[in-house]
């Protein structure tokens, strides 16, 4: 037990550093880095808890990526900074490189393997399967995030007098 926590700890706290990196890479405020970290630690544990509970990971990261969405206000507020420069990069580590690289494994295996039916149908099954699952948990994230940014958002930027 005490072994799983410290495991679902350790990849979330990898989330928060790949987030961080993500966040340096774009070059937000050095004053976001710390927030941006805990949004990607957030986000990571969130989604490995629910996926050590055998939840779905197109939900999983569905709700991981709400999480980000809904802090990145106050946060934004609270930073005086947009709440994109803390949603972006918390949630890139969570884009599902693995599934991508099957698929394209599984459709270059497919066009190049002989002419073996049973092995091109095994393979045509992980592209439609692993292809799908990508574009879901792409679609789920950014749903996460940017739907909590539009219905939360008041209006608190300086509006523009255009006389």
């Amino acid at each position: 037990m005490i072994a799983t926590i410290l495991e679902l700890l350790e990849v979330s706290v990898w989330a928060g550093i790949a987030a961080v990196g993500f966040g340096i890479l774009f070059n937000i405020p050095k004053k976001a880095i710390l927030t941006v970290f805990f949004l990607g630690f957030g986000a990571g544990l969130i989604k490995f808890v629910l996926l050590h509970f055998e939840v779905n990971i197109v939900l999983a990261s569905l709700i991981a990526a709400s999480f980000v969405g809904v802090l990145s206000l106050p946060l934004a507020h609270g930073i005086h900074q947009p709440p994109v420069v803390f949603s972006i990069p918390a949630v890139i580590p969570m884009i599902p490189g693995f599934y991508a690289y099957e698929t394209v494994l599984s459709i270059m295996s497919f066009t190049f393997s002989e002419k073996n039916d049973s092995k091109r149908l095994i393979f045509m099954e992980d592209i439609f399967s692993n292809g799908f699952t990508m574009l879901f948990i792409l679609i789920s994230l950014t749903i996460g995030v940017s739907l909590p940014l539009l219905l939360l958002r008041k209006h608190t930027v300086k509006r523009v007098d255009l006389r």
